[in-house]
Order: C-alpha cells, then sequence, then structure tokens
C-alpha cells in the first residue's frame, strides 16, 4: 500500500489516471447528447485530454486557449476559402496555413498554438460541406470535453506539485554541496582549479538551478484555483524560502570559486597557521556544504539528521579562516582581500541557509 501510494504522488502517474479518467467520462457525457452531436462524441474525449495538466490553473489555461485556437482556425480556413473559390486549391490550402502559423506566433496561445494551424487544414479538407454543423461538433464537443478534463483536475487530487518540488530542491542541494567539496579538495591537494574544468561543473550546477527554479513555479501555479492551496499555504511557502535560500548560496558559490580560480588567495602569502591557508580555505567550503547537504528534514526533533553537527563544524571553519585574516601580516594586497571576499562569502552562505549557529562568526 504505501509503495501504491508513492506511486500516486507522482506526476506523470497522478495525470494519467486524470486523464483517463477525465476521457472516459467526457465520452459518456457525449454520447448522451442529441445524435447531432453524439455521433461525434469522440472528440470529447481529445478536449479532456487536452485539458489535463499538472496544475488546475494550467488545466483552465490549456482549455481555453486550445478551444479559442481551434475556433481561430476555422475561421481563418472558411474565411480564406470564401474569398479564394477562383484559386487553385493546392494554392488555397498554402495560403491558409502560412496566414495560420502566423497567427500562431501571437503569445496568447502559447502551447496550444499549433491548434491554429491544425483547425484551419482540417475545416479545408473535411469540414467545408456544411462548415457550422463542423464547428458545432468539433469545437463544441472538444469544449465539452476540456471542461470535464479541468473539472477532474480539480476535484481528483488536485496537484499542489510539493513532492516533486521538495525531490528536485534536494537534487540541487547535492549538486551544489558537491560542487563545493570539489574545489575544497582540490585546495587540501595543492592544485589551481582549472577555469574550464570549473566552467563544465557549472553549467551542471546550472542545469539543476533551473530544474529547481521551473519546480518552484510549478508550485506556484498550483496554488491558483486549487482547493488544497490553503491547506498547503505553509509548505508551499517553505518550499519557495528553501529553493530561493539554495539560489542565492548558488551565486554566492560561483563568486567564490571565481576568486579563487583567478586570485588564488590560498597561494598569495597569507600562510600563518600550521594547516596551511588552503587547507583553512578547503575547511571553509567543505563547511558550508555540508549545511548545504543537510537542511532540516525533521523540524519536530524526533529524528536527528546532522543538521546541528554540520552548523557547528562551518561556524568552526569560518572562524578559524577569519583568525587567519585577523593575525596575517599582509603580504599580498590582492589576495588577502580575495580570501577576506571568500571568507565574507560563506558567512553570507550560511546566513542564507539560516545556519549561523548560536555565536556570531565574524567576518
Amino acid at each position: 500500500m504505501t509503495s501504491l501510494w508513492a506511486l500516486l504522488r507522482r506526476t506523470p502517474v497522478q495525470r494519467g489516471v486524470r486523464a483517463a479518467i477525465a476521457a472516459g467520462l467526457a465520452w459518456q457525457v457525449a454520447v448522451l447528447l442529441p445524435p447531432l452531436l453524439s455521433e461525434y462524441a469522440y472528440y470529447a474525449p481529445l478536449g479532456a485530454v487536452i485539458a489535463v495538466h499538472p496544475t488546475v490553473a494550467d488545466s483552465a489555461s490549456a482549455a481555453w486557449r486550445s478551444v479559442l485556437a481551434i475556433l481561430t482556425g476555422f475561421g481563418l480556413a472558411v474565411a480564406v476559402y470564401e474569398l479564394t473559390r477562383q484559386v487553385p486549391n493546392a494554392l488555397t490550402i498554402a495560403l491558409i496555413v502560412a496566414l495560420a502559423v502566423a497567427v500562431e506566433q501571437w503569445q496568447l496561445w502559447r502551447e496550444q498554438a499549433s491548434w491554429v494551424s491544425f483547425a484551419a487544414v482540417l475545416m479545408i479538407t473535411v469540414g467545408l460541406d456544411d462548415p457550422n454543423t463542423y464547428v458545432l461538433r468539433y469545437a463544441g464537443l472538444t469544449l465539452l470535453g476540456a471542461l470535464v478534463g479541468v473539472l477532474v483536475t480539480t476535484v481528483l487530487f488536485p496537484p499542489m506539485q510539493l513532492t516533486q518540488a521538495v525531490e528536485q530542491i534536494g537534487r540541487t542541494r547535492a549538486v551544489l554541496a558537491a560542487h563545493l567539496g570539489d574545489i575544497a579538495a582540490t585546495l587540501r591537494e595543492g592544485h589551481v582549479p582549472d577555469p574550464a574544468e570549473w566552467a563544465g561543473r557549472g553549467r551542471r550546477l546550472d542545469r539543476e538551478l533551473d530544474r529547481m527554479r521551473a519546480a518552484e513555479n510549478r508550485v506556484e501555479r498550483a496554488r491558483r484555483a486549487n482547493p488544497r492551496a490553503r491547506r498547503w499555504q505553509g509548505r508551499a511557502a517553505g518550499i519557495r524560502a528553501e529553493s530561493r535560500a539554495v539560489d542565492r548560496v548558488a551565486v554566492l558559490v560561483d563568486d567564490l570559486v571565481s576568486l579563487v580560480v583567478e586570485f588564488q588567495p590560498h597561494r598569495r602569502g597569507v600562510d600563518l597557521v600550521d594547516a596551511g591557508t588552503g587547507w583553512v580555505l578547503a575547511d571553509a567550503l567543505d563547511g558550508l556544504a555540508g549545511v548545504v547537504r543537510t537542511p532540516h528534514d525533521h523540524v519536530d526533533g524526533t529524528i536527528p539528521d546532522g543538521r546541528e553537527e554540520s552548523v557547528t563544524a562551518a561556524v568552526v571553519a569560518l572562524d578559524r579562516l577569519v583568525g587567519l585574516l585577523r593575525s596575517a601580516r599582509v603580504a599580498d594586497e590582492e589576495g588577502f582581500f580575495a580570501l577576506g571576499a571568500v571568507a565574507v562569502g560563506v558567512r553570507r552562505g550560511l546566513l542564507a541557509l539560516d545556519a549561523t549557529g548560536q555565536q556570531k562568526p565574524a567576518a
């Protein structure tokens, strides 16, 4: 039962269940209509499938945009056909398609733009014998099915997209933490991070960040017109805050990497502690990585998640880096200021993650 529930929480599975139910209901409703429409009941399931989307807001948007695009395509085809009766059919079809594609460029249609040209070609090829009846059958039954699709999406476990957003934030945290850990490991080996190599790793992080932002946006869209929105308002707000905190830390990490790669502060004459500047710097970056890796999984405290230990380790490492800066004789101003900027960046990262510990690290 647990595995079944976990499966039903997946967005593709939920959408598949909703689409199947909506299509069946739309068909059943359509066959009960007068023969003029019931003979073409198969258009209703089409509208239902079109309208079933991951969120209620997206479902409603797809429904009205699709139907409007279909009506626009039909109208365009009929108008052009009437004006070009003396023109060869091939040229008429070419003109209709060209105009339909031009109309599809309007931002109004969004993902439903292709329905304009599809409906236009459909009308010119099979609907001109009785265009009014064809519009009623096709557009009317598609609209009926779309309304059923929106209704099913609203009623049947209307998605909040929370699970997918949490999982994506976790993946982004893991990639960001690994990024920091790799930089720290390179520093401990005494190597200078290669700009081209870190640019490639940065692109992977950028892709994860883009997916995380998209997941956050889906949660925000899912709250619109959703009967479950009030119940999950706190959780959705928490996901938004966590996503944006990770995003801010990623920007800071990008700056840190640039400073280490460009100025190499661990090799610029600020080496006054036993472990060496590179090791102190690596410990600070590793500390931040540890906090990135361990969010508040169990806020009620019933299951220890290791976050407190991670925060403590990060604060201690940052304090050591700050102590190095305070006791150093400045042999290289550029390297000294770069190292100071890294310390500030680590502190700001901990602040963004609400992880400064009990003591305030000076930086």
